[in-house]
C-alpha cells in the first residue's frame, strides 16, 4: 500500500490561497489515480479532485471548479492542491489518498456524487487542517 503524506494546511483568511502537498512514491504518482477528498465534522468524506491516467485527467466537484488545481511533480513523487479563493465553506480536514489497478483507475471519480468517490481508494494520508477564517 502506498503511504502517502499531506502538508501545507494552516489558517487563511477569506480569499486567500493555499496548496496542499501530498507526497508518496514514484510508482504511486505514475501508475495510480490520486484523490483529495475533504471531511467535516458529522459531514460526509467529500471528493474535491483527482489526477488519474498519467495526468492526463483531472476532475473536480462543483463545489471546487473554477478555484482548485490539482497537479503533479513525478520527480518530487508529489501531488499538488492549489486551492483560491478560499471561503470559510472549505474549513475541513483535507485528505489525500490513492488507487491502483487499471479497472479501479478507470472508476475512480467518476461518479457524479463526490461523497461516493471515497469507496474506490485504499491508501489514505492521516489527513491535514484547513480553516479559512477572519
Amino acid at each position: 500500500q502506498p503511504q502517502l503524506v499531506e502538508s501545507g494546511g494552516g489558517l487563511v483568511q477569506p480569499g486567500g490561497s493555499l496548496r496542499l502537498s501530498c507526497a508518496s512514491s514514484r510508482y504511486t504518482i505514475e501508475n495510480y489515480a490520486t484523490g483529495w477528498f475533504r471531511q467535516a465534522p458529522g459531514k460526509e468524506r467529500e471528493g474535491v479532485s483527482c489526477i488519474k491516467n498519467g495526468g492526463m485527467t483531472t476532475i473536480y466537484s462543483d463545489s471546487v471548479t473554477g478555484r482548485f488545481t490539482i497537479s503533479r511533480d513525478v520527480a518530487k513523487s508529489t501531488v499538488y492542491l492549489q486551492m483560491n479563493s478560499l471561503t470559510p465553506d472549505d474549513t475541513e480536514i483535507y485528505y489525500c489518498a490513492a488507487v491502483g489497478g487499471f479497472s479501479a483507475v478507470k472508476r475512480a471519480c467518476d461518479g457524479r456524487d463526490p461523497t461516493a468517490w471515497a469507496s474506490e481508494f485504499g491508501s489514505w494520508g492521516q489527513g491535514i487542517q484547513v480553516t479559512v477564517s477572519p
